[in-house]
């Protein structure tokens, strides 16, 4: 155990987009364990919240201004528009590091259990960098969206991808983590595959997962879609090689159609081939498609990249902190 990383500051960091049914329930419970954690004396008493509002629509961020009025330990960043879950995080995670020594994320529904916190505090105080939060089970989950993350994990592992099966966006980052996170700057991020990437002494917590008691799930079939390209073309060339591997193929399904029709001819049967013909036209379209969509998926990416665009922007910031104006706006990142 290292003792001088005991009562470290911590900074909980919750991203929001849409969540007016659930915030106030959810920053009631958050605070709560914030209390209960200072009081045992297992975090700082600097230890704060911080609500990053993903541009949402509804009372989100008036709600998180109230919670800010109502108590210090709250803080609120705001972007300018959705920018999506992963740069809230990171956002919030960037942000954070310029006051605590360490950040828990966790999502606004609270599904993911709080009481799991101390296990990452002590995992981080026994000398962890990065604590993984990885779920017990998937029983709460639906039929479809079950299967769906088991093909996708199974995928990423497929595609070499380092990452834990049933893991989460709830983690414990250490401010030297957080530092080494800032030096990737790729625009389509995959926080899953790039924190274990930088390669810090890391641990995992398992925790419950419980159903979601107000509000609907944010995340969408479209999103996670969006998250499943981004892991896979962010961290793997295998489908690139697939293509090559298709072109092999196709090339040697091509060779046996000229080996057939030169039988056909030899032996008369002339009015054949046409079922042969019509196979051949649509595997190798078929295949000439796909190949010419994933390349395209890579080529698009590596587009976004070369512009270097700002990932979000900060339209407003709540903050006490010396220095800083409690409302202060326009900055990039």
């Amino acid at each position: 155990m290292d003792k001088s990383r005991q009562r470290g500051v911590l900074y909980i960091v919750v991203p929001c987009y849409n969540e007016e049914e659930a915030l106030e329930t959810s920053a009631g419970k958050l605070l709560d364990k914030l209390h209960e954690l200072k009081k045992r004396e297992i975090i700082s008493d600097k230890s704060r919240i911080v609500f990053v509002d993903d541009g949402s629509r509804d009372r989100t961020w008036e709600l998180i201004k109230g919670l800010y009025d109502g108590t210090e330990e709250i803080k609120g960043l705001r972007f300018a528009h959705n920018r999506g879950h992963q740069n809230a995080i990171l956002a919030g995670m960037l942000y954070s590091r310029a006051y605590c020594d360490y950040t828990i994320t966790i999502d606004a529904d609270l599904q993911q259990d709080v009481n799991a916190m101390e296990r990452f505090i002590d995992a981080y105080v026994n000398g962890s960098e990065v604590v993984y939060g990885v779920r017990n089970s998937r029983d709460t989950d639906g039929f479809f969206k079950k299967l769906s993350a088991t093909l996708f994990y199974k995928t990423m592992r497929l595609m070499d991808c380092d990452i834990y099966e049933n893991s989460a966006d709830y983690r414990l980052m250490s401010v030297s983590a957080l530092d080494a996170l800032a030096e990737y700057s790729e625009v389509n991020l995959f926080l899953r595959g790039i924190i274990p990437d930088i390669g810090l002494k890391s641990s995992v917590v398992y925790f419950d997962v419980f159903p979601r008691m107000q509000g609907k799930s944010k995340y969408s079939l479209t999103k996670m879609l969006t998250l499943a390209a981004d892991g896979i073309t962010s961290f793997s060339i295998k489908p690139i090689r697939m293509v090559f591997a298709m072109g092999v193929l196709a090339l040697l399904v091509g060779f046996g159609m000229i080996i057939h029709i030169i039988y056909e001819h030899y032996f008369g049967y002339t009015v054949g081939g046409w079922s042969s013909i019509l196979m051949s036209i649509w595997i190798l379209g078929g295949a000439i498609l796909l190949s010419l969509g994933i390349i395209g998926e890579y080529v698009g990416r590596n587009y976004m990249e070369t512009k270097r665009r700002p990932r979000y922007y900060f339209w407003e910031i709540l903050s006490r902190d010396e220095g800083q104006s409690n409302h202060e706006t326009g900055k990039q990142i």
